[in-house]
């Protein structure tokens, strides 16, 4: 089976909204609360960052923990790595992340200014300045017959469905409205030509939708 590119468990509010404006290093998300977007997959048992025992099973348990099944590298821009803009002027910063990054898989971040990669615990970030398809190849490869997953955000997953790139999926929709922001669709319906959909409800209150390619 060919490997795949994923988009797995990304977050949008019921307008498409992934992402607020006026990111900073104290607020990733800009001015969108993202624990708004987050909730129900915080709820889940599975959520890697629960410190108490307990939290919920079920559909979105599911989810949250087939995060990482078969990944074998990651795609973000350049906005989710940080809020840096423009030629880096701080290499000492190294994500939002800490020293202990979730990922543990090559990370490949998409900037038109390269910097040296570097590796924290088993997570190696890379800075790259190429089209979709370029990165892809690139992120297959380090990926080692492994999926690839598409962190986002919005306008990066964009960019890679206008090239035709994406092989399946998984967006969140939670009950919320911020106004304005960075838009992953206007409807779902946008995607519909190429992939087949099934729209699931959950009792935590999202909807979860799951596109695959036609």
């Amino acid at each position: 089976m060919a490997q795949l590119l994923r988009v797995q468990n990304f977050n949008v509010s019921s307008a498409g909204i992934g992402a607020g404006e006026d990111q900073t290093l104290e607020r990733p998300f800009g001015h969108v609360e993202p624990e708004r977007l987050f909730a129900w997959a915080g709820a889940t048992a599975s959520w890697p960052m629960r410190t108490d025992p307990g939290g919920s099973r079920g559909l979105d348990d599911y989810l949250t923990r087939d995060y990482a099944r078969n990944i074998g590298a990651e795609i973000m821009g350049r906005n989710k790595f940080g809020p840096q803009r423009g030629p880096w002027r701080d290499h000492e910063w190294r994500g939002w992340w800490g020293d202990e990054p979730p990922f543990r898989t090559p990370v490949f971040v998409m900037t038109h200014y390269t910097r040296p990669s570097f590796t924290l615990s088993d997570t190696t970030f890379h800075f790259v300045d190429g089209d979709p398809a370029t990165v892809l190849e690139q992120a297959r490869e380090a990926a080692q017959g492994k999926d690839v997953r598409l962190g986002g955000g919005a306008t990066t997953i964009r960019q890679f469905l206008d090239a035709d790139l994406v092989d399946t999926l998984h967006v969140a929709v939670s009950p919320v409205k911020f106004g304005s922001g960075v838009r992953l669709w206007e409807s779902p319906d946008e995607l519909l030509d190429r992939f087949h959909l099934d729209v699931v409800p959950s009792p935590s209150g999202v909807t979860h939708h799951l596109f695959w390619r036609k």
